[in-house]
């Protein structure tokens, strides 16, 4: 019983974490353009801080998990990103929400590094472990869309700050109960550390260059992610005016898109540890493509639809770069190395807004989704140099 409380909480923990850090996508979208008087692109820059520190921040996050302890590092998080939250709904001009949503990011960068870190070690069935972690952290990326719009509709924005902020704070002191004897001796310090052994040549090369693909296709997938997630309640406001007459129904629209879209990690979690991650891996990037080049020019029904393609092999995605790390990584840098992969992914996410902005005001929406299609081939292109199987450092025999 405790063992399934830890999980579903840390998988909660994963849902708010998206949730946190795309409310003022909504917010910007459908609120604050008219409240404050400014355009989309000009509210985007204040949200770019935030994702700045969403991913420097992650490295040392997993530096000091590895550290001290894993599960006092997530009880830091749920407290401290509930009450970052709470503060942000205060704010009164576009720079103290900006500043609000920076201290939002440096402790959503806590999860990532550590929650997985966590997930991975402590559980078998790593792909599907991973792939229902991954369906929660999408579910608050769906959820942050409609929630948003119920409160924008039924209180104003600054509801939407309050409400998760305060539940985050609750769950983060039941948390701290339940996983107290862990947070005081942690368990991953007690572990003696694997005997060193010498590494051949061939594994070695294959290992960076595993290694290389794996940051770079996280790196294009983050440009992808950013940019669908970011920008769809604002696509969607413009595209579906035959399906939607208020903020609660375009996110609720969003939220659909973005639920079906977390169920493709299942299916992927399901076949990773059968087929291997180059064969999953090549079939999303593929989706992706396609669908990205039909999107340009549609509305409505057209767009829905093609939306929840795209978004069901975007999400599909995200997982497998995640098993990669946790098969090849040491259980003892595994936080760590988690920490560098999410630098390099966040630090896209942030740089990501203000091309969403640049393009946006520029050329709009469907220069957008060619951009998307294109990094889509970037990502298919180094998937196909993947090894069918991944290389095994540690099992590698010593040489004399």
């Amino acid at each position: 019983m405790r063992e399934r409380s830890h999980f579903l909480l840390l998988n909660v923990g994963h849902f708010l974490d998206h949730l946190f850090t795309l409310i003022f996508a909504t917010v910007a979208a459908l609120a604050l353009y008219r409240e404050w008087g400014l355009g989309y692109a000009d509210l985007l820059k204040y949200a770019t801080p935030g994702f700045f520190a969403f991913g420097v921040f992650a490295l040392p996050a997993g530096w000091l998990a590895d550290r001290w302890s894993r599960d006092g590092m997530m009880s830091v998080f749920f407290v401290g990103i509930g009450f970052a939250s709470i503060a942000t709904a205060f704010a009164r001009t576009p720079f103290e929400v900006g500043l609000g949503l920076f201290v939002v990011g440096v402790f959503a960068a806590i999860y990532h590094p550590v929650g997985l870190a966590i997930v991975v070690e402590k559980w078998k069935n790593t792909g599907m472990r991973i792939a229902v972690n991954g369906v929660f952290g999408n579910l608050g990326v769906a959820s942050a869309a409609l929630i948003t719009g119920y409160f924008i509709d039924h209180g104003g924005w600054r509801i939407a700050f309050v409400v998760p902020g305060i539940v985050s704070i609750l769950i983060g002191i039941g948390y701290t109960i339940l996983m107290w004897p862990e947070i005081t001796y942690p368990q991953h310090k007690t572990k003696g550390r694997a005997e060193a052994r010498a590494m051949p040549a061939d594994v070695k090369a294959m290992l960076v260059r595993v290694s290389a693909i794996v940051f770079l296709t996280a790196a294009v997938s983050s440009v992808v992610f950013q940019s669908t997630t970011f920008a769809l309640p604002k696509v969607f406001e413009e595209r579906l005016g035959g399906l939607t007459v208020s903020a609660t129904a375009v996110g609720g629209l969003a939220f659909l898109v973005f639920a079906l879209g977390s169920m493709g990690q299942l299916v992927v979690g399901h076949y990773l540890d059968r087929l291997g991650p180059r064969t999953v891996f090549i079939a999303a990037a593929v989706v992706q493509v396609v669908f990205f080049l039909a999107m340009p020019g549609l509305a409505d029904w057209a767009a829905l639809l093609c939306a929840m393609a795209f978004m069901l092999a975007a999400f599909g995605q995200i997982p497998i770069n995640d098993y990669m790390i946790g098969r090849l990584a040491d259980g003892q840098w595994r936080a760590r190395i988690y920490g560098v992969r999410y630098v390099v992914s966040f630090t896209v996410l942030a740089a990501t807004l203000p091309l969403i902005a640049f393009v946006y005001e520029n050329w709009g929406f469907d220069a957008l989704f060619h951009v998307l299609a294109a990094s889509a081939a970037v990502i298919l292109a180094a998937v196909l140099m993947l090894p069918q199987r991944l290389p095994q450092p540690q099992a590698a025999p010593a040489r004399a």
